[in-house]
Parts: structure tokens; sequence; C-alpha cells
């Protein structure tokens, strides 16, 4: 993903300096985390066309002249059936009730669908002030959005509607102005070179599973988790070790591969992108442990920060 940081043409123009969380809130696949990427310029939140990818809430921030935007990804409304899915949808509401303004993300190829309208349930309950970002609009021709801005216009008249493409870029300076506008009057809360406050750990974890979810099929990216067991930061380079947790012996299997070969590319993978975030060589071990029926088990996965 080749993100590029908004340009100080392109900050938000309001009155006074603002500050304050903004939740990107919506069902799965609609692209919240790609957009957060686009927002900050660069990737601290990892993307899947697999749905529920996401699965915790991912904080990051872009200081513009104007305003300091803290942008509060979140994991996408479903319907959840496993205790995993349900800290999930928890999870979405939460941030959404805490944040200061609530950035509703629609695909504009599929229009309205019942787990939109399942989110937008969740931002009235919050009783914060919202707008919504119609994305994807590099895939869909005028005349196709036209007609859904409309309609959607004509359902919640008030609300800004803002057309945008989070892969290519498209009017997110507008949806940056029309956010900050909703933002509380307030000095910036983080220093102006910091983009999140995930840890270190936290970052790897992610950065694996995103591999895993590239590489492997079916129901197994869904029944994986990443634990990270050591993390050292030596001149030069980061040497971490990290457990991929799976439910089944078969899946373990999958997860190795022959002699080894899936988890290395796994592994492979991840460092590139460890090191392109870190700006840093890393050495990165990784293994595969069976923890029967880890998505159900709440200790497990108070262990795993979800």
């Amino acid at each position: 993903m080749n993100e590029e940081p908004l340009t100080t043409d392109d900050a938000p123009s309001v009155s006074g300096r603002r500050c304050g969380t903004a939740a990107l809130a919506g069902r799965s696949n609609v692209g919240k985390s790609t957009l957060l990427n686009r927002l900050l310029g660069t990737k601290v939140a990892i993307t899947s066309e697999r749905p529920q990818t996401t699965r915790s809430r991912i904080l990051g921030i872009h200081t513009l002249p104007g305003a300091q935007m803290i942008w509060v990804d979140t994991p996408g409304i479903h319907r959840a059936r496993s205790l995993l899915n349900r800290r999930m949808l928890n999870t979405a509401a939460r941030s959404i009730a805490e944040a200061d303004a609530v950035v509703l993300v629609i695909d504009a190829g599929q229009g309205l669908q019942p787990q939109d309208r399942e989110a937008i349930g969740c931002v009235f309950e919050s009783r914060r002030p919202w707008l919504a970002a119609i994305n994807k609009i590099d895939l869909v021709a005028d005349a196709a959005l036209i007609p859904l801005l409309d309609s959607i216009g004509k359902e919640f008249p008030g609300v800004d509607l803002v057309p945008v493409s989070a892969v290519s870029g498209k009017n997110l300076g507008a949806l940056e102005r029309a956010v900050a506008a909703l933002l509380p009057l307030g000095p910036a809360l983080y220093p102006e070179d910091e983009l999140t406050d995930q840890s270190s750990r936290a970052l790897v974890q992610e950065f694996v599973r995103e591999q895993i979810f590239a590489a492997t099929a079916g129901e197994i990216p869904y029944k994986t988790a990443v634990l990270v067991e050591r993390f050292e930061e030596k001149p030069g380079v980061n040497v971490v070790s990290a457990t991929i947790l799976v439910e089944r012996d078969s899946q373990k299997a999958i997860v190795i591969g022959s002699a080894g070969s899936m988890v290395r590319e796994i592994g492979a993978r991840a460092r590139v992108e460890l090191e392109r975030f870190f700006g840093k060589r890393f050495y990165l071990d990784l293994f595969v442990k069976v923890r029967r029926d880890w998505t159900k088990s709440p200790r497990i996965l108070d262990e795993l920060g979800l």
C-alpha cells in the first residue's frame, strides 16, 4: 500500500485549534482500516480482503495545523456467535460511545446493507455527532454514486455525506475538514510526530496476523492469534519470538506447512512489514501451538488483549 499523507493545503480550515477522537465505524470490509492508513500516510492497521480482520481498537494520530485528529479504527459490525466476536462487537460499541465524533464508512458499490443499519443504530445510541464517508468511489461510476448519495441523504437528512476513496486518497481532505468541525476545541493531546498508541508488541502481533490472513484459507485465519513472548531491542536489530495460536492439531499442520514452509513464509512477509514500519532490522522467530478452543476462553482472550 502506497499511502501518501495529506498536505498542509489539505489541513482542516476551522475556527480555533481542534483536537478529539473520531471513530471509524461500520460493517466488515467497507475499508475502515485502509482509510485509517491512508489518512495517516503510513500503515498502522492491518488490512485484508477477508471480513473481520480488525479485532481490536486501533488508534492513529494525524496532526495538522488546524487540528489533531485522533482516528480510532474499530472491528466491523457483524453477527457475533463466539465469545471472541462478541468481544469485538463490544469493542466497536465502546469505541463509538467514547468518541467525540463518528465516521460511518459505507461501501459505495454495495450501498446500505442491513449491517450498515446496525452500525447506524450503534451511532444513534451513542448520541455522538456523526457523518458518513461513502468509500470506494474509485470503483463506482458517477451515474450509480449520485442516486446512492441522494437516497442516503433523504433517509438521514442533515447528516454530511462525504464520498471518498481510501485507495486513491480522493476527497480525504474534505473528510478531515468535515470531521474536524465536529471535534471540540482544545490543544493537541499527543506529540506531533506520534502516529499510534500501539505498543511494539501489539504491532508485531498484528503484522504477523495479517500475513496469516494472506497466506491461509477457510476458517484458519479466524482460528489463529499471535502472542509475542519476547521483544528485545538490540543495536541495529529487534529480536522477537512470537507464538501463533491455533485451536486444533489439523490447523497447526496447515500453518506450519510442509517442512515448515508456510510458517517461514508468514515470518518472512511479516518481517518486511515490521522493518518498513520501525526502520530497523528484525529477527523474527515464530512458533505454532495448539490452545484448544482459545476463542471461547475468557482467560486466553484477556491474555491476548481481546
